[in-house]
């Protein structure tokens, strides 16, 4: 049995760092944002996500961090130790992790199926009009995809069942860096095709005259999506740091290692597109369609298009374990359950969850719920509605809820640590940072 005395802790803030990072680094980074930047301005969107960044993001980031560690505790009682009016926050970030965690690790599952496709060559094989078929044809099945979610819902358990420093800093520590290295070579691959330059053109160009009120929107939201926050996710991994570590420096590390992986993936996708004469796609159809269509006409394709999938699958992997992590110190303190039990019982639910998401794309694509089929459905719920409602109550709960004096304390590790922009960092929070997630709710909502 676990208790608050016996909690594990990160040995070191690069372990932290690493960990954090990689929870908010995943399939968004990859597609997303490059995706975004380039139909919203190229630089014109790159300076609103930046200020956006700096103005709004960091702030919930160090939100999260400061209710973490000085809860030292689940997201419940941490959100709790502030005050009793805001445990649904918590509340909220463990329904909310079953949800993400269930579709995650189905499209987790893609990731590996393309990823032992392009190993051994089979996916090379495939005619390039063939491609959106082929996907379509595994997705819909009722058995394989189901098969490649139970491994990623293993390896996901695996490191879990480690804890803290012995699974998740740990795994960490190999998996950042094997994913820095892969986009390294990824990149360097693709700005020396030929014609390259077009693509990164498009992606940088500034177009000022695009910047309207919707692209601010839509980088708000990026920034929102990018770095994790409103799970409660970032405040349980903050709940295992050393109270020495200084809040401000890792949050703005953490944000600039999401931020530069997010732009790399701009430089490995689109001069990649471009040589081959492909216009970007959307989504899931430029991951899994359009790129493996792109890899096979390659010299040295197998190889490039392995790299990249794999890439995928350590970016769907660090997300995952810190999605996991949040419900399992849930139960481990709440419920007085063992890691063990706890990891096995989230990894059980989420699993049973994720075929239900995997049988909407094959014999139950005809279900609908409100319009949306069920993964549509677990995506907007996630996306649109609780994670702004998790952040919103993260803003209230340190601008609204904790004394000023409190949370400045936190943040300066008790007055040790100067922090010049403590008090503009209260404002942010308490004003600033609410309205624009209340503006971007009733944006995702239709009511705007």
């Amino acid at each position: 049995m676990e208790n608050n005395n016996q909690r594990d802790q990160f040995k070191s803030s690069l372990g932290f760092i690493l960990a954090t990072a990689g929870s908010a680094i995943g399939l968004g980074n990859i597609w997303r944002f490059p995706y975004m930047v380039g139909e919203n301005g190229g630089g014109a969107f790159l300076f609103v996500y930046f200020m956006l960044l700096i103005l709004v993001g960091l702030s919930l980031l160090l939100v999260e961090f400061a209710v973490g560690r000085n809860g030292g505790s689940n997201a419940i009682d941490s959100f709790g130790k502030i005050s009793s009016k805001i445990k649904w926050v918590g509340w909220l970030g463990f329904l909310t992790a079953f949800i993400f965690l269930s579709y995650y690790s189905v499209v987790g599952g893609w990731t590996l199926y393309f990823t032992l496709s392009s190993l051994t060559g089979s996916i090379l094989n495939v005619a390039p009009a063939e491609m959106g078929n082929y996907f379509g044809s595994f997705i819909s099945s009722p058995i394989s995809p189901l098969i490649f979610h139970l491994v990623f819902m293993t390896l996901t358990v695996g490191i879990i069942l480690g804890g803290i420093s012995g699974g998740i800093e740990k795994y960490s520590k190999i998996l950042m860096p094997a994913l820095f290295a892969m986009m390294l070579i990824l990149v360097i691959r693709a700005v020396t095709l030929p014609n390259a330059s077009e693509g990164i053109i498009w992606y940088l160009k500034p177009d000022f005259s695009k910047i309207t009120s919707k692209i601010i929107v839509a980088a708000m939201g990026q920034v929102f999506f990018s770095l994790s926050v409103g799970m409660a996710g970032m405040v349980t991994y903050s709940s295992y740091l050393s109270k020495k570590e200084k809040l401000p420096q890792i949050a703005t590390q953490v944000a600039f290692a999401d931020t530069l992986i997010a732009i790399i993936a701009g430089f490995m996708i689109f001069p990649v597109l471009f040589s081959s004469g492909v216009k970007p796609g959307q989504g899931v159809g430029l991951v899994f369609i359009t790129l493996p269509m792109v890899f096979s006409q390659m010299p040295l394709g197998g190889i490039f298009s392995f790299l990249f999938f794999a890439l995928l699958v350590v970016a769907s992997l660090t997300s995952a374990i810190s999605i996991m992590e949040m419900p399992v110190t849930i139960l481990i303190e709440k419920k007085n359950m063992t890691r063990r039990n706890a990891t096995f019982l989230v990894g059980g639910i989420t699993f049973l969850m994720g075929i239900v998401v995997s049988l909407g794309f094959g014999i139950w694509s005809n279900f609908k719920i409100f319009g949306m089929d069920i993964f549509s459905l677990f995506d907007y719920f996630g996306s649109n509605i609780s994670l702004p409602l998790g952040a919103f109550g993260g803003a209230l709960a340190v601008g609204w809820f904790w004394k000023k004096e409190s949370a400045i304390s936190e943040l300066t590790n008790e007055g040790e640590t100067a922090v010049g922009f403590a008090n503009i960092w209260d404002l942010l929070v308490k004003y600033l940072a609410p309205l624009a997630i209340i503006i971007i709710f009733l944006l995702n909502l239709g009511i705007l």
